[in-house]
């Protein structure tokens, strides 16, 4: 599994294509570890919400008294040019986090749950163009970061709750990690709602063989099953990203119909509806990703489409204002896009597993 074609591009976009950095990963020189018993670890907690307390105007109201928790996990917003992870005391990284993703991202789940957003020492942009090699490193320390923090959620706020896994972008790649290596065949996996693993090449075939218990969500009111998508435009070169999503899922399980990516459509959420046209979409958010204030979402403005090669093609208004990445990626809007969307099918998740359905 890679991190998404899309978000390779953004790292094209955003850091410029010189993907050398100044020196080899050395952990002794890593930012010091974040202490999750501390608040000031957490970009949002119940009695600290932050930016995740945002909702969008036009949006459902926040749940009053959450039965559920979610535990996000937030994309690259590290801007460090030099370094290989980033500093969960570093201010700038935190605000331009917090306003550009958990208002946008985590926030989204606050009418169904309470929200748990660990800061983390994610690893620099850079440092997935060399995910298989020289960068792993700094992921594996990202990941480190991850588990801890879900580790200490379990122990001193979860009590026996039901959760909410969320990821996006790199964030998706440390849940997908998570999922593999803390949920999959283990007891906490009875308290999982769903997870939303956004933005990735999270493949067809994975599932069976890297996650041997858990299934891709097929229904919108399944619970304790997995949901992803990429979201591109018409115009992308879908046949040359298939091939550099499918790289990874040949090299290690070899060429066969399982090197699809998962694309499950967030109008739907139904694996028998792949297609849904403008009137499906319950809301998304316009503009930029950005500092300033989530604007008023706009209904009936999205068409989506999960094609053959696992792609989710959308076609949005122009109205939307939407800027897609070079070559028609929408990585930076593969949440954003279908904002109530997700709100609404995560409130009905939840209703699902307080009801027992799975």
């Amino acid at each position: 599994m890679r991190i998404g074609f899309g978000a390779i591009a953004a790292l094209l976009l955003g850091l410029g294509g010189n993907t050398a950095m100044a020196q080899a990963f050395d952990p002794a020189k890593a930012p010091p570890p974040p202490d999750y018993s501390k608040p000031e670890s957490w970009a949002a907690r119940p009695g600290r919400e932050g930016a995740a307390a945002t909702v969008a105007p036009g949006a459902s109201a926040r749940t009053a008294a959450p039965k559920v928790d979610v535990f996000y996990v937030n994309p690259t917003t590290f801007r460090g040019q030099s370094d290989w992870n980033a500093d969960v005391a570093d201010p700038a990284t935190n605000g331009w986090n917090d306003a550009s993703v958990v208002a946008r991202q985590a926030a989204i789940f606050n009418g169904c749950c309470r929200i748990f957003a660990p800061r983390y020492r994610q690893a620099a942009g850079r440092a997935v163009f060399m995910l298989d090699g020289a960068g792993r490193p700094a992921f594996d320390l990202a990941y480190s970061d991850v588990e801890r923090a879900f580790e200490d959620y379990l122990k001193r706020d979860n009590g026996g709750r039901p959760f909410i896994l969320v990821g996006h972008s790199q964030g998706a790649w440390h849940i997908a990690q998570l999922l593999e290596r803390r949920i999959d065949g283990q007891p906490v996996a009875a308290r999982m709602v769903a997870a939303y693993v956004i933005g990735i090449n999270l493949s067809e075939g994975e599932f069976g063989r890297r996650y041997k218990t858990l299934k891709p969500c097929d229904l919108p009111a399944q619970t304790g099953c997995v949901i992803g998508w990429n979201a591109v435009l018409p115009e992308l070169d879908r046949p040359a990203a298939a091939a550099m999503q499918q790289k990874a899922y040949v090299t290690r399980y070899g060429d066969d119909p399982g090197k699809r990516a998962l694309c499950i459509n967030p109008l739907t959420f139904d694996r028998r509806k792949p297609v849904a046209d403008r009137s499906a979409s319950r809301g998304a958010a316009p503009g930029e990703p950005g500092a300033g204030p989530v604007l008023p979402l706009r209904k009936a403005m999205v068409a989506a489409r999960c094609e053959a090669d696992g792609y989710l093609v959308v076609e949005p208004d122009p109205a939307l204002d939407l800027k897609p990445l070079p070559g028609g990626s929408m990585h930076f809007h593969d949440m954003g896009l279908f904002y109530a969307d997700i709100r609404a099918n995560a409130a009905r998740r939840v209703a699902a597993f307080g009801k027992g359905r799975r």
